[in-house]
């Protein structure tokens, strides 16, 4: 199947038109035309090989809602015309403890999870390519329904920053009544205020930007605190049970340690690069666990989605053509997004003849051997 679509071709190039021709559907595998797709802050890092990981052609997208446009044989949940949703990964070993309890995003088979774009989180030399992009195959188990509730362009931001703040609240039992931090209130932040707050936590916003309290608000924070606000943070000690931290770049961990309850959780979402070094004495003398969380595994994707349909969850998204990309990212790297850009894929797919023309021909993707299917 001839796919168009963007990325950099190594990491100094900028986003440009790219074609490749993806292997035909193979059994229990979903064809998907494209419709939206959200730009996520680890798109820019991937791209830009922040991490040091990054496989290069590097077509990034991993909140995608599409249409089914073919199912190959054996594939039961999905036919035909159908609204879906493709998050993170598109495979795994299906096999490992992991995968049997439904977080695949802790695969520990031989290549761990394939993510969606960039290959399997541990390389093997292939290369995945994702939703900046006219189509995509993915396996059956990796697809998701997306509640008729949700518009797609609404849904495609649910399926990164609502799983990835979702998830770690489901690990580690928030409850009812309970209180809870999201510092940054930005693509992920925004979400996890409003998934909180439907899971009956009492919400507390915590933002270096004093002109994101109000916005804070109204996505329904009970109290925000300005991180610069030395009284704010005095009163505000040891008022939490939970803090999820979704800030994407190091930064002082040390005055939202003195913001938690004695045994409660911190959970790092956001930043994979590094943290500065802080004084550890109010872990050790309050009990506190400072913890990372990867995404979601599937089954927490499909129920953070009927979450938001049933709660009128909802990303707060700037609708974008595939041309307006570069000021996205530009945008997004300055804090300037409210909350997260959709890509709508029409945009590309009226440009397929006069971009095609001119766009570099690469390799195919490897998405991995259908292995594992129960």
């Amino acid at each position: 199947m001839q796919t168009l679509a963007y990325g950099t071709l190594e990491q100094s190039a900028t986003l440009s038109p790219v074609r490749f021709t993806r292997e035909p559907v193979r059994a229990g595998e979903v064809e998907i035309d494209i419709l939206f797709c959200g730009v996520c802050h680890s798109d820019l890092h991937q791209a830009r090989d922040d991490w040091g990981n990054t496989v290069f052609p590097c077509i990034p997208g991993h909140e995608i809602v599409g249409t089914v446009s073919r199912v190959g044989e054996g594939v039961s949940k999905f036919a035909e015309g159908e609204t879906v949703g493709v998050d993170c990964m598109v495979n795994s070993c299906q096999t490992c403890e992991a995968c049997q309890r439904g977080e695949e995003q802790y695969c520990s088979g031989p290549k761990s999870c394939t993510l969606t774009y960039n290959g399997p989180k541990k390389p093997d030399g292939t290369n995945t390519y994702g939703g900046y992009a006219t189509s995509i195959i993915v396996r059956e188990e990796f697809v998701l329904k997306i509640p008729d509730a949700i518009s797609p362009a609404e849904a495609a931001p649910i399926l990164c920053a609502g799983v990835t703040t979702y998830s770690p609240m489901k690990h580690w039992n928030l409850k009812q009544g309970q209180s809870l931090g999201v510092a940054g209130i930005g693509g992920l932040g925004h979400m996890a205020v409003q998934i909180g707050k439907a899971l009956g936590a009492g919400v507390t916003a915590l933002t270096t930007s004093p002109d994101k309290a109000g916005l804070a608000r109204e996505l329904g924070a009970d109290t925000v605190i300005v991180m610069t606000d030395e009284g704010a943070l005095e009163d505000g000690a040891q008022s939490l049970d939970m803090l999820i931290d979704t800030i994407p770049y190091a930064h002082d961990i040390s005055p939202y340690l003195k913001l938690m309850k004695p045994g409660g959780v911190i959970a790092l979402v956001g930043n994979f690069i590094e943290m500065p070094a802080f004084v550890p004495a109010d872990l050790v003398f309050h009990r506190l666990t400072l913890a990372g969380s990867l995404i979601g595994g599937i089954a927490h994707t499909a129920e953070v989605l009927e979450l938001c349909a049933e709660h009128g969850i909802r990303p707060q998204i700037e609708l974008i053509d595939i041309d307006g990309l570069g000021k996205a990212w530009a945008r997004m790297e300055s804090e300037d997004v409210r909350f997260r850009h959709v890509i709508d894929m029409s945009s590309l797919k009226s440009r397929r003849e006069e971009l095609g023309r001119d766009a570099e021909e690469i390799a195919p993707p490897t998405r991995g051997e259908v292995t594992g299917r129960r």
